[in-house]
């Protein structure tokens, strides 16, 4: 697969000490620029942002997939298999509540993949997966 540019997205967060605390302390993100109201990340090689809001960041809606029901805005990163599970491990040695467990998806089928979800402090569900094929990625 060809290399491709880190992508760009900012998410709501309602509170940015315990935002990050959960971003960089956790999941091991480095911290960039920075402002009272923001902080960028450096989430996987790509530039997430935190941007604080006076209000409910939560996702709301799900949808059916595979059995799970999956909040539909969500964002995550697809990790090589080792890296997911130590990223699973890491996750579960926290404490953190995962939305959906560490699991393989499409067992099987086109496009298997390793998933979990879970939620930040601030209510953005968060997806991590690892195809053992990564050439299953855009497979369909």
């Amino acid at each position: 697969m060809p290399e491709l540019p880190p992508f760009h997205l900012a998410i709501p967060v309602t509170d940015l000490p315990e935002a990050e605390a959960f971003y960089c302390g956790i999941l091991g993100c480095d911290t960039g620029r920075r402002s009272e109201r923001w902080t960028d990340l450096n989430f996987f090689g790509h530039q997430v942002v935190l941007h604080l809001v006076d209000g409910d960041a939560a996702a709301a809606e799900t949808n059916p997939v595979d059995g799970d029901s999956v909040p539909a805005r969500h964002f995550g990163v697809v990790l090589d298999m080792p890296d997911w599970e130590s990223l699973a491990d890491t996750l579960r040695a926290a404490g953190c509540a995962f939305l959906i467990e560490p699991r393989i998806r499409f067992r099987g089928q086109v496009g298997e993949q390793a998933t979990m979800f879970l939620f930040d402090p601030s209510g953005n569900a968060l997806e991590f997966k690892s195809f053992a094929d990564p050439q299953q990625l855009f497979a369909t």
